[in-house]
């Protein structure tokens, strides 16, 4: 009954190990994305400054 116990306690630790773990990477991916998004933008908007200069 305690190996049974132990079992499932284990499982269970390990579940939310994996999860916290796995919430948080995507938290900074999302992060990263955004950031990158941000720079794709600035980026297109300089060269729509640079192009309207040039006209």
């Amino acid at each position: 009954m305690r190996k049974l116990m132990m079992t499932f306690v284990v499982l269970f630790s390990l579940g939310t190990a994996m999860t916290t773990f796995t919430g948080c990477r995507d938290t900074k991916k999302s992060k990263i994305e955004k950031a990158a998004d941000d720079v794709g933008d600035a980026i297109d908007d300089v060269v729509d400054d640079v192009e309207d200069a040039v006209n």
